[in-house]
């Protein structure tokens, strides 16, 4: 959990504020959640691997017999800190459901806690940029998703930036057409999704020490080592079945295609910038449908996914609704990204001499927050020349000096800029 020094911190927010503007602009509507849940609802297996990260609160007015008594932790806690935003949205939807559109587009910018191991890329506390359509069953939900992310990160200047896509059903049905039993797909797809991390070999190595059929890892080993072409072909039905054993489900590849078709003219391109990956796993137990990666070539992790997960909501409501979401890595691509030192008008530093009334300086500070810009009144130190490269390195674009006779209009003062 990090503290943010003012520069950093406006920084952030102007990279948000660009991210909430392109999400409004494609039709989402912002909500805000509690951070805390019920631990029940935390931990009812919806988050995967994340809940065994959750920060628990303890339940008020245990004693000794208490902790004695209980099984387990969690019969010490009734609450715990939100891991993601996609178990609170499920909860807020059921709550809210007659309040809301028949198809409701979402938008949820908030921090969320997960009690990882400290280490470079790993946060306790981080924020999360989500957006999710709940509602619509087809396609035209994952489309709008990707159309709209991809255009945030247009409007952050990140060029180059591509979205892997599989599909769930298409995953299950390449582990039944590589021999591997029903029952063990849950855990093959666990040591699949490390895939880019322990790479082939060492996926092989671990389905044999798990004990996977013998069989079923040699035809992986196979396909895995199969030849492939040096570079990826475009999204079509054609790439797409090639990478796949035989006997893939034609409907749910036509869907692929068809959302490649879909984002590509959201955008106006010839063709979207998706690839398609057999591999892609998203570690969340909770997908049903379409997945994706945000990915970018500078660096070797992704910036950001999502995909379906129609049987969400109704373990809340009774019902089913589909629904379908996207996040975006914000701690990672704030690291990427560059944005103006400012928003707006100017960043006016008025730096003034000691003895300089205090009526001219709020009255010359009110005069240029009053045309939009940004004021702040700084008393002049000894030693200017640093401490107008301080107010350089904190996002002032400019600066005027203010002695005991200078106007109070603020057009006679003598502006320069800040380098």
């Amino acid at each position: 959990m990090r503290d943010f020094l003012p520069a950093e911190k406006a920084r952030r927010d102007r990279v948000l504020g660009v991210i909430r503007e392109t999400y409004r602009a494609h039709g989402f509507d912002e909500i805000e959640t509690p951070v805390v849940e019920d631990s029940a609802r935390l931990n009812s297996g919806l988050g995967g691997d994340n809940e065994k990260l959750a920060f628990g609160v303890l339940r008020r007015g245990l004693d000794v017999d208490d902790l004695r008594t209980a099984g387990s932790v969690l019969d010490l806690v009734d609450l715990g800190l939100r891991f993601d935003l996609t178990v609170p949205l499920a909860r807020f939807y059921a709550s809210h459901r007659a309040e809301l559109p028949a198809v409701f587009r979402s938008i949820q910018v908030a921090p969320v806690w997960r009690a990882e191991r400290p280490q470079r890329g790993r946060y306790r506390q981080f924020v999360q940029c989500d957006i999710d359509i709940i509602g619509e069953p087809g396609i035209q939900a994952e489309a709008e998703l990707l159309v709209a992310s991809l255009a945030a990160i247009d409007a952050l200047g990140l060029e180059g930036a591509s979205i892997r896509v599989n599909d769930r059903r298409l995953l299950v049905g390449m582990l039944d057409a590589l021999g591997f039993a029903a029952d063990a797909h849950d855990q093959v797809l666990v040591t699949i999704d490390k895939l880019d991390k322990i790479g082939p070999e060492g996926v092989l190595t671990e389905l044999t020490e798990r004990g996977s059929d013998p069989d079923a890892v040699g035809a992986l080993r196979d396909f895995l080592l199969r030849p492939r072409p040096d570079e990826a072909p475009e999204f079509g039905e054609a790439a797409i079945l090639d990478e796949l054993p035989a006997g893939a489900d034609r409907a749910v590849v036509a869907d692929l295609v068809a959302l490649g078709e879909a984002v590509a003219a959201g955008r106006g391109d010839a063709s979207a910038p998706l690839a398609f990956d057999p591999f892609l796993v998203r570690g969340m137990g909770y997908y049903t449908g379409p997945i994706f990666e945000l990915a970018h070539p500078s660096v070797p992790y992704s910036l950001g996914g999502g995909g379906r997960y129609d049987g969400m909501i109704g373990r809340f409501l009774g019902i089913e609704v589909p629904a379908t979401g996207f996040s975006l890595g914000f701690e990672r691509l704030v690291d990427l990204v560059e944005v103006p030192a400012t928003v707006g008008g100017a960043a006016v530093a008025l730096v003034h001499d000691a003895d300089a009334p205090l009526a001219t300086l709020l009255a010359l500070q009110s005069a240029f927050v009053g045309r939009g810009d940004r004021a702040r009144l700084v008393a002049r130190a000894k030693n200017t020349k640093t401490q107008l490269a301080q107010l350089a390195e904190q996002g002032f674009t400019s600066f005027a000096f203010v002695r005991a006779d200078s106007s109070t209009d603020a057009d006679l003062l003598e502006l320069r800029p800040l380098d």
